[in-house]
């Protein structure tokens, strides 16, 4: 690749590296660069993170914590329950948010966090413990044959050799299968200015153009493009062999590919400009919780999310300026937050009548927060949000 740098988010650690007091001696950190590919188009990293270092037996982040993502995969997998039983295959499926709509002699998995493939093995999916890659996908298909669907949410981002990733799905699919995918979204992310979409995890952040172009090289292409809310804005990318033919499918993905063009995603002064941004909203978020701080207010932070991770290691926001983060995750709960090590406790021990203000660490989720924290709001509580810009909520 021919990778331009356009942002530095300085030194980060592990985004979901929740951690005890005494092993803050060992954490391990990473210098946060950002690129653009001039060939493919693609946003990506300059340097990537060795994917066991983040994915491993530790991994926090579980999707069934939220109702939200509970409600979003069950809709979707009611969509796809046709007559015909197919066989499906999901590339990441974390604690079985996703399968388990699904009768276990339909689905297989793949899961690298061997605390949830066994989570799930358990539950009587079964589930490889390993990482995604062309060596897997031939092991599973001379096990389970060749897949109808193949699947992955939040995931796809994940991994740093795309083509290696592609060609392996290109490998199990069925000649008329459908590989489907969701990840953010590029130009949801440049509208909101959501840089905290940019962490270890996710050393690509996808835009239509540079995805049209890899998967293409790969025996691939894309044939539909749903624009999803979740997650701060993600696209549902819908890909199939190349040749095949799905009438009046293809008008969403030239919409978005247009789209993006206005946007400027294909030329990199878009996002020279989008660092400027990121730039001014540091300034503005230390400012505004420095007031609050300093006008004797109590301020906390709402969700330890890998999110949060690149904000607090970026802006330098520590316990000076919050106090504690609450997070209904139990994993997460008695440790510290990554790098700026804020202490995590339960919101029924934390989010009480004393808190003023609370950052949204999970700001994708405001919706949902705020019906669940109504009194908070109704008594004059406020949350905090860089998205899109530093504000009030």
């Amino acid at each position: 690749m021919n990778c331009k740098e356009f942002l530095d988010l300085g030194k980060q650690p592990i985004a979901n590296g929740f951690l005890y007091k005494d092993e803050i001696k060992k954490e391990f950190f990473f210098n946060l660069k950002v690129g653009f590919d001039e060939e493919t188009k693609l946003i990506t990293q300059m340097g990537y993170v060795d994917p066991p270092l983040m994915f491993n037996k530790n991994y926090a982040y579980r999707g069934s914590m939220s109702k939200t993502m509970r409600d979003h995969f069950y809709g979707f997998s009611n969509s796809f329950k046709l007559k015909n039983k197919l066989q499906i295959l999901e590339i990441g499926s974390n604690d079985g948010v996703f399968i388990k709509n699904w009768q276990p002699d339909q689905i297989i998995a793949v899961e690298p966090c061997s605390n949830f493939a066994k989570m799930t093995n358990e539950m009587g999916y079964k589930t490889y413990d390993e990482f995604w890659t062309m060596e897997l996908a031939d092991k599973i298909q001379k096990s389970h044959g060749k897949r109808d669907i193949i699947f992955a949410a939040n995931c796809i981002c994940h991994i740093p050799d795309l083509d290696n990733t592609f060609k392996a799905v290109e490998s199990l699919l069925r000649d008329n299968g459908i590989f489907i995918f969701e990840d953010p979204s590029l130009a949801s992310m440049i509208n909101n200015n959501s840089y905290d979409q940019i962490y270890d995890e996710h050393p690509h952040i996808f835009s239509i153009i540079a995805l049209d172009n890899i998967l293409q090289r790969n025996g691939l292409q894309i044939v539909k493009v749903e624009n999803l809310s979740v997650h701060g804005g993600s696209n549902r990318i819908y890909a199939q062999k190349l040749g095949n033919k799905i009438a009046g499918w293809y008008e969403s993905v030239e919409r978005n590919k247009t789209y993006e063009r206005i946007l400027g995603l294909d030329k990199f002064e878009t996002f020279e400009r989008f660092t400027k941004r990121v730039e001014q909203s540091k300034e503005d978020l230390v400012r505004i919780l420095t007031q609050c701080k300093n006008e004797g207010k109590k301020v906390i932070s709402y969700g330890a999310t890998s999110k949060s991770t690149t904000i607090f290691n970026y802006c330098k926001i520590g316990t000076n300026l919050i106090e504690y983060i609450t997070d209904t995750t139990p994993e997460k709960q008695g440790k510290l937050s990554p790098g700026m090590h804020i202490p995590i406790i339960s919101p029924k021990i934390g989010f009480n009548n004393s808190v003023d203000y609370a950052y949204l660490g999970a700001w994708n989720f405001v919706k949902e927060i705020s019906e669940k924290e109504n009194k908070y709001l109704d008594r004059g509580g406020k949350f905090i949000t860089h998205v899109p810009i530093v504000k009030f909520v």
